[in-house]
């Protein structure tokens, strides 16, 4: 029997997930398939119903349907539940699906992986968005000074109240004019998509940690590099993220190097 695993979201036609996944599924040896399921807003819950008939293992899930996930799930991890959205779905033995978060995990890692250490350190958030919510908690567990900066101010407080974290709040135009005092910057802004970017100030070397990674990174990684910060992409966070999902499904934590260096050379590419 071939299981079906996938990521689903809309738009999905662009993910490195069906890449990273084929890869692993192929050194393991397991039976399974990867796909990546287009779903509009509103139509996950029927979306889900139609593949459970198709021998559904699990699946990733992106935007715009993580807080919808969380609410349609059987089950729910703890990180899942304090973050508010999940961005994986295992099934069950019993039916209906498991809610998890490896966001979080994955993010940890990719700082783990790059020496980035935020304990005590000061860090300016940049949105306050689902992305932002993972981001947001997996500083506090690491004890970071967290200051979240957005363009509305009541968002970025709905994520401290709804998350439970600890942290300052101020304007999107605050925290980048302020960005220079923090010991590390994340962005969590879609900027890329929508062809904007940052005006950053002058750093003194501090990284620049942007989710985002090939072309919807570019603009603002230039500008990181000319105001003298060390920019970051999230592709690490991608691949980190994909091996904690692979986990849950299989029970195998697969090795990261080579898929990151593949995803590498396919982002370059393109860019």
């Amino acid at each position: 029997m071939t299981w079906l695993l996938g990521v689903i979201g809309d738009p999905v036609s662009h993910s490195l997930s069906p890449v990273i996944h084929k890869m692993w599924i192929r050194e393991h040896g397991f039976d399974a398939t990867y796909e990546a399921l287009r779903v509009e807003r509103g139509d996950l819950e029927s979306a889900l119903e139609t593949l459970s008939e198709r021998n559904a293992l699990g699946f990733n899930i992106t935007l715009p349907h993580k807080e919808e996930a969380l609410s349609l799930a059987d089950e729910t991890s703890d990180i899942a539940r304090r973050i508010g959205a999940a961005n994986t779905l295992v099934r069950r033995e019993q039916g209906g699906w498991r809610a998890e978060n490896t966001d979080a995990p994955g993010f940890v890692r990719s700082l783990l992986d790059a020496g980035i250490e935020v304990a005590g350190s000061r860090v300016t958030l940049l949105g306050a968005g689902g992305s932002a919510r993972a981001v947001a908690v997996s500083l506090m567990d690491l004890r970071a000074e967290i200051t979240i900066a957005n363009r509305t101010r009541e968002r970025a407080e709905t994520l401290v109240t709804e998350t439970g974290i600890t942290a300052g709040i101020c304007s999107l135009e605050e925290g980048i004019s302020e960005a220079a005092t923090a010991d590390v910057v994340i962005n969590t802004l879609s900027l890329g998509h929508s062809g904007e970017t940052l005006k950053l100030p002058e750093a003194t070397g501090q990284y620049f940690y942007d989710i985002s990674y090939g072309k919807p990174a570019a603009a603002i990684r230039e500008e990181a590099l000319k105001k003298n910060w060390q920019p970051m992409d999230g592709l690490g966070m991608l691949v980190a993220q994909a091996a904690y999902s692979f986990e849950h499904w299989f029970g195998v934590l697969p090795d990261t190097k080579e898929a990151l260096a593949h995803c590498r050379k396919l982002v370059e590419a393109t860019t």
